[in-house]
C-alpha cells in the first residue's frame, strides 16, 4: 500500500486567500527544548470547511463526523473543464462515490488568481444528488472569488464536507481511500488538515 500526502506545506509564503491572515511561525530556545509560536487562519492552506463557515448555524469542526472524511473516494481529473466546473463535467464519472476529489491542474500554481477553478452551483446540486459526503478540489476555494456564497451553503447545508487547497499533483484520476483530518478546534468554522490518500495497489 501507497501513502500520498495530499496536503500543502504551511509555511510564511504559503498561499493565502485575499483577507486571510498569512502563517506567521516564531521559535524559542527554552532551555531543553524548542518550542513554537504560530499565527494563521483556520483555514490557512489545506483545510477543511464546517457547516458553520457559510451556515453561520449547524457544527463546527471539531464536531464534524469523521466518518465523512474517511473511506473510499474518487480523483477526477477536470483539468479540462477551465475555471468553472459543471455537472456536465462530472456526470457518469462518480458512480456511487460518496467522497470526491477534483483535480482541477491548479496543483501547479503557487500564486492567487482570482479565475481559480470552482464548482457551478450545478455541479453542487449533482453532488449533493449523488449523495456526496465529502468534495475537495485543489484550488482557494470550491467556489469562485467573486461567489454569492451559494455552493457552500448548498454543500455544506445538505451534508457534504469540503475540502480546499489540496496537492493533487501527483495523483492520477482513479479510487484511493481517503483520510482527512482536521484539527480538533473548538467551536471553529474550519481548520488545517492532514489529508493522504492510501493507494491498495501501490507498493511502498
Amino acid at each position: 500500500m501507497t501513502i500520498i500526502d495530499i496536503t500543502r506545506s504551511l509555511a510564511g509564503d504559503a498561499l493565502v486567500y485575499p483577507g486571510d491572515t498569512p502563517p506567521r511561525f516564531s521559535q524559542r530556545d527554552a532551555g531543553l527544548y524548542l518550542i513554537s509560536e504560530l499565527r494563521m487562519s483556520s483555514h490557512s492552506g489545506t483545510h477543511i470547511d464546517a457547516p458553520i463557515h457559510y451556515l453561520k448555524t449547524g457544527a463546527t469542526v471539531d464536531e464534524l463526523p469523521l466518518s465523512h472524511l474517511v473511506g473510499p473516494c474518487r480523483v477526477l481529473d477536470v483539468s479540462g473543464a477551465g475555471s468553472l466546473i459543471d455537472a456536465t463535467d462530472l456526470e457518469g464519472r462518480i458512480d456511487g462515490c460518496k467522497r470526491i476529489l477534483l483535480k482541477t491542474g491548479f496543483s501547479q500554481c503557487y500564486a492567487f488568481r482570482e479565475d481559480y477553478p470552482s464548482l457551478t452551483p450545478g455541479a453542487a446540486h449533482y453532488l449533493i444528488s449523488q449523495g456526496s459526503l465529502c468534495v475537495g478540489i485543489d484550488s482557494f476555494s470550491i467556489e469562485r472569488f467573486d461567489c454569492d456564497g451559494s455552493v457552500h451553503r448548498k454543500l455544506l447545508g445538505s451534508g457534504c464536507l469540503i475540502i480546499e487547497l489540496l496537492d493533487l499533483s501527483r495523483v492520477p484520476e482513479g479510487d484511493y481511500t481517503l483520510v482527512a483530518l482536521p484539527l480538533k478546534l473548538s467551536g471553529i468554522d474550519g481548520a488545517p488538515a492532514r489529508v493522504v490518500l492510501l493507494d491498495e495497489d501501490g507498493v511502498e
